[in-house]
């Protein structure tokens, strides 16, 4: 029997104590295509092109859920895949031994947060049924969700916080794991050793800072956020203890008024990582953990082999230089998660994390919410109503 974490639980309790067996489930009307907006070459805006057309989801696996979008957002992400960023791992990882005849990802449809209702479940898939309520950050590698139906990996998906709306839970997932990945996973933070702990998050005001605020904050951590003036109100308001406006004058010098740290968060990157692990406490076991790293570029300019051995090196002595000197440096990246999202979705619901969403478009919308998600400066979250297209 296929369970897992508290997803498994609650299925368990739903069922009266009994997990029913559950084999493959076909909706009530064949469907072969379905709205959704593609990019059929990489580019700017230009190339996002909606269609009627796009080929219905399909379960090859299990495991697998295909899931009704109800709504969906954009990532910084979004836009760099829009672009071609990590076009070479992604499409190596979407077929490994190459037995595509052509090496095609188009037409390719952008998104990774959903949430939705279930609408089909795989085989082995016990902890779901259709017309659940589920939330899912879906893999860079794998279609997206600006479409009226995702396909997704049943260990991907939780269920919806209950006291979210769709529009409201869709802000979360993919910011939410990523944060998660690198405060939990990578740096080793949790609700039971981050209690007292000095924390510095750079570039406080996104997606991923803004959650990341909120989450040290309830595992008791001080946190000291950097961003602009214009919003230090909104981070405030998630927790943080002390603001710094990097607008303000040197950052550097400005920090280095302020104790020094237990753990650094970087949003940012560029040369920040010249002058901020000065910050962290020396040979105490404090970590510095970067979001911004050099892998798929690699990949894309050096091919996979030399690309994974550049980027291997590059980790491995910047590892060992700032270890000499009695700090941690560590790379993170977003990490698919269902059983992470169900830990998640209990702090959402007891009040310890909120959604922070900038604007919500319409499904008509998208290639405006992406060039509202391009002038940057966003203040949380960018979302897309996708039900509201009928």
């Amino acid at each position: 029997m296929l369970w897992r974490g508290v997803s498994g639980w609650r299925a368990l309790r739903r069922a009266g104590g009994r997990v029913p067996a559950r084999g493959l489930r076909c909706s009530a009307r064949a469907r072969t295509a379905m709205p959704s907006w593609v990019i059929d070459r990489y580019g700017s805006n230009e190339v996002l092109r909606f269609t009627r057309d796009m080929v219905f989801p399909i379960i090859h696996f299990p495991n697998e859920v295909i899931i009704r979008v109800h709504a969906a957002s954009l990532n910084p992400i979004d836009l760099s895949m829009r672009s071609g960023y990590g076009a070479t791992a992604l499409n190596m990882k979407r077929d490994p031994l190459k037995l595509k005849t052509e090496e095609t990802e188009f037409p390719l449809t952008l998104g990774r947060d959903v949430s939705g209702v279930v609408m089909e479940c795989g085989l082995s898939v016990s902890y779901f049924k259709p017309g659940d309520e589920v939330w899912a950050a879906i893999p860079p590698w794998k279609q997206g969700t600006l479409s009226e139906f995702v396909v997704a990996s049943g260990n991907e998906v939780s269920f919806k916080p209950k006291c979210l709306s769709h529009i409201e839970a869709a802000a979360l997932p993919y910011v939410g794991l990523t944060a998660w990945s690198a405060l939990n996973q990578v740096g080793g933070l949790n609700k039971s050793n981050c209690s007292g702990k000095r924390v510095l998050i750079l570039g406080a005001s996104g997606g991923v800072g803004t959650f990341a605020v909120q989450l040290v904050k309830a595992w008791g951590a001080h946190v000291t956020a950097v961003c602009s003036q214009d919003a230090s109100t909104l981070v405030r308001k998630l927790g943080a203890d002390d603001v710094i406006d990097y607008k303000s004058g040197n950052l550097e010098e400005q920090l280095k008024t302020l104790p020094l740290f237990d753990f650094i968060l970087d949003n940012v990157g560029g040369s920040t990582e010249k002058w901020a692990l000065d910050l962290l406490k020396k040979w105490s076991g404090a970590t510095y953990v970067t979001l911004v790293t050099p892998f798929l570029i690699n990949m894309d300019k050096l091919g996979v082999a030399d690309g994974m051995l550049q980027t291997g090196v590059t980790v491995g002595s910047k590892t060992l230089k700032h270890l000499l000197k009695g700090v941690h440096y560590r790379w993170a990246f977003f990490m698919p998660s269902g059983p992470s999202l169900d830990e998640i979705a209990e702090l959402v619901d007891s009040g310890k994390i909120q959604p922070v969403i900038d604007e919500v478009f319409s499904f008509s919308e998208v290639p405006k919410a992406f060039l509202k998600l391009e002038g940057g400066h966003a203040r949380g979250k960018t979302v897309i109503n996708v039900i509201s297209r009928q």
